[in-house]
This record gives structure tokens, C-alpha cells and sequence, in this order.
């Protein structure tokens, strides 16, 4: 299993073609690092898609989500801003719910 300790999103769309390489190297220029054990998160312009990136000290797991209807509740565009996200957050991202009042009920 993926041991993850720290939810990274990234507030800047990302070109949803972008290989594993490209998406690291996005990791590294958004964040300054890839840490292992992080996930990175990004989504398309739309925020119909997302991207999820996690180093695990070896290797590196990429996933893919794609929401058929609706749209990610995303953070507008804030140039230099990730946001950290714990995981309940998380959990109601991916299923494109509004992340942010998650937060608020903790």
C-alpha cells in the first residue's frame, strides 16, 4: 500500500498529456522538491481532471481521475500557492464534493 503523510494540491492547471517525467518535473518546480511519502495533486483547466503524483522513496505512483459530470472543486489560480489538504479532504476531492467545507466541519 501507498504510505502518504502530506496532501499537496497545486493551484496552477496542468497540461493533463503530461508523462510521469513531465509531472515530476512540475512536482519539483511547484514545490522545490518531491518528497517521499507526499501526494501532489493537480488538475486540468476544467477541473474536470486530475492528476496525482506520489514518490515513494523508490518509485513513483501516478494516478488519474476523471469526473464525467461536474468538476473538482479547485482553488482558483494563485500563482506560487499550493494548498495542504488533510485526508478527508482529500477523500471528498476526489469525489468532487466541496473539499473545503470538509475542513470546516473538522
Amino acid at each position: 500500500m501507498i504510505r502518504i503523510d502530506a496532501i499537496w494540491l497545486a493551484t496552477e492547471p496542468m497540461d493533463m498529456r503530461a508523462s510521469t517525467e513531465t509531472a515530476l518535473a512540475r512536482v519539483i518546480a511547484v514545490f522545490g522538491a518531491a518528497k517521499p511519502h507526499c501526494a501532489y495533486l493537480f488538475a486540468n483547466r476544467r477541473a474536470n481532471r486530475m492528476k496525482v503524483l506520489v514518490p515513494d522513496g523508490v518509485d513513483i505512483w501516478f494516478a488519474a481521475r476523471r469526473l464525467n459530470q461536474g468538476k473538482f472543486h479547485w482553488p482558483g489560480i494563485r500563482h506560487g500557492c499550493e494548498v495542504e489538504l488533510d485526508s478527508e479532504q482529500l477523500q471528498a476531492l476526489v469525489l468532487g464534493l466541496p473539499w473545503q467545507r470538509a475542513a470546516q466541519a473538522a
